[in-house]
């Protein structure tokens, strides 16, 4: 039976070759974007996610099978905040009628292996209450104190946004509802986001020092898109609250080979 799934960031990087997948495996796709999109809609703000979940339900009459939110942008700017981590938490909770309509709804996100890299709590946590004004007060901050500052509000939107996938995935409204709600975290991918940083030596330098990924290097936006399609397939009846790290060996290697023993005996 043909599902339907909604994709953000569908005209582009890895939510456009997720769309394009799903489109060549005779599924029906509602592509959300700013531009050349089924739905046109600014997730950076609360009145265009309202809007693209209404739009995105009309059309697909009601019933949702699927939903892989990959919108996103990595600006050291406030709108990050609002784009990485509201415009996907505001959607998917606007999405919750017309994915339980469906007798086996899925859901996926973009998380990043930014997730583990610095950030700031107080942003996190903000976002978490579900304060966007408070959030967008604080990457205000932390732009004006530069770029290297400003870039804190990546790895704090995607921190954030892999926190809220664990705490929502085993509540009655996604759990309960028989909705497995995941999280990958890719490595370096290479796409219009990453272009120009990585077309220089200095550049590729510095993002493999960050996010070292022994196993195939950088890697294309289909390693990354099928895994969301296998998330957000009829086959994936169990695996929920995982953030997994499709990463080329990143997190393996700067988190090492022991993440268990936080929670042994005596420690």
């Amino acid at each position: 039976m043909t599902r339907t799934s909604v994709v953000t960031g569908s005209a582009s990087g890895i939510g456009a070759t997720t769309a394009r997948l799903l489109a060549e495996r005779g599924e029906r796709v509602i592509g959300i974007d700013l531009r050349n999109a089924d739905v046109e809609a600014d997730l950076s703000v609360p009145e265009g996610r309202a809007d693209a979940a209404a739009r995105a339900i009309e059309l697909a009459g009601g019933t949702i099978d699927a939903v892989i939110a990959c919108a996103g942008i990595s600006a050291p700017i406030p709108k990050t905040i609002s784009v990485n981590y509201f415009g996907v938490t505001e959607l998917l909770t606007a999405l919750l009628p017309a994915l339980a309509a469906s007798d086996a709804p899925r859901a996926a996100v973009v998380s990043s292996m930014a997730s583990l890299q610095p950030n700031s709590a107080e942003m996190v946590e903000a976002a978490l209450a579900g304060d966007e004004a408070g959030a967008l007060r604080i990457a205000a901050e932390l732009a004006e104190q530069g770029p290297e500052a400003g870039y804190l509000v990546y790895p704090s939107s995607k921190r954030a946004l892999a926190r809220w996938v664990r705490r929502e995935s085993i509540t009655p409204a996604w759990a309960g509802a028989g909705i497995p709600l995941n999280a990958v975290a890719p490595g370096t991918v290479i796409t219009p986001m990453t272009a120009d940083l990585l077309k220089t030596p200095e550049g590729a330098a510095m993002v493999d020092a960050a996010v070292p990924m022994p196993l195939n290097y950088h890697q294309p936006p289909e390693s990354v898109a099928n895994l969301l399609i296998w998330l957000t397939s009829v086959e994936n009846s169990h695996l929920a609250g995982q953030v997994v790290y499709d990463d080329g060996g990143a997190d393996a290697t700067l988190r090492g080979d022991d993440i268990w023993s936080w929670n042994d005996a005596g420690r």
